[in-house]
């Protein structure tokens, strides 16, 4: 059972389980539901490293806020937070450029839950939006996304572990760039990405269970998530495994076969292009 100190939506369907929850669940949470953990461990069967993947992840998020904030961007757009965990972007943010800006997007009804009662105290500088990936102009045109993001200043555009629960139908190269378009040069795009190469028929099971969650996904090659860059200036490594990308001492180091997930940022130098993807 989710924390007895929680207070969720009496509406919320707790029969099916939910990325939000279950990434929750992957990093050692409680706020997931039996429906969430039977997934997880069906999951965890096959692929047992799921947790360290989730792991790499959470790692190399922290290490691309810091980039972001001692490059000189001192707000952030955050699609697809998740649940508030250790260290949320503004309290990363912070810690490098006092000051910084966040706003939390995502569609989840406990993630809101938790995301307001969480920045309740710091108005100022986070808030939270609910919004769907699929619908970029929607979250771009929020009135609390207006009112602590200036789109004349740069921005950092966080998708972090979001973009493979777009569907090639769902046009992520199309949403991608409509998000990129809205922001000025000098900002930074930062993606993760599950890979679906290094464990072609673990990346196929996961897909296959996430289909019966509340978000169907869709894993990718290096050269696909790549394409999500194009037109962008890479930030040295470029496009690397999440645990390769600027690694710091203190963080646990996976190898590939332990965190089949890639990362990157890009430089927006220019409104992007329409690409071959779209």
């Amino acid at each position: 059972m989710p924390s007895k100190n929680s207070s969720f939506p009496p509406d919320i369907d707790t029969s099916t389980p939910s990325p939000a929850r279950l990434y929750d669940y992957y990093l050692g949470g409680k706020d997931n539901f039996a429906s969430d953990r039977q997934a997880a461990q069906r999951l965890y069967a096959k692929i047992p490293e799921l947790r360290s993947m989730a792991l790499a992840n959470r790692m190399w998020l922290r290490r691309v806020v810091k980039h972001m904030a001692q490059a000189g961007i001192h707000q952030f757009i955050d699609i697809g937070s998740g649940l508030p965990t250790q260290d949320p972007v503004h309290q990363v943010a912070h810690r490098h450029a006092p000051g910084c800006r966040a706003v939390y997007v995502d569609n989840d009804p406990i993630v809101l839950v938790h995301a307001r009662a969480l920045l309740a105290d710091d108005p100022a500088t986070t808030t939270v939006v609910e919004g769907d990936l699929r619908d970029p102009r929607a979250i771009l045109t929020h009135p609390e996304t207006r009112r602590l993001i200036d789109f004349t200043q740069p921005v950092g555009l966080l998708l972090i572990a979001v973009l493979h629960f777009l569907r090639d139908a769902d046009h992520p190269y199309g949403v991608v760039r409509q998000l990129r378009d809205a922001l000025c040069p000098g900002s930074q795009l930062a993606i993760s990405h599950v890979d679906n190469t290094t464990a072609p028929e673990r990346a196929a099971f996961l897909e296959s269970v996430y289909a019966a969650s509340s978000a169907p996904g869709q894993t990718r090659s290096h050269h696909d998530i790549a394409a999500f860059f194009n037109g962008l200036e890479p930030v040295d490594p470029g496009l690397a495994y999440v645990s390769d990308w600027r690694p710091e001492s203190g963080d646990t180091y996976f190898p590939p076969e332990k965190a089949w997930v890639y990362g990157g940022i890009g430089r927006i130098l220019r409104p992007a292009a329409t690409d071959a993807h779209e």
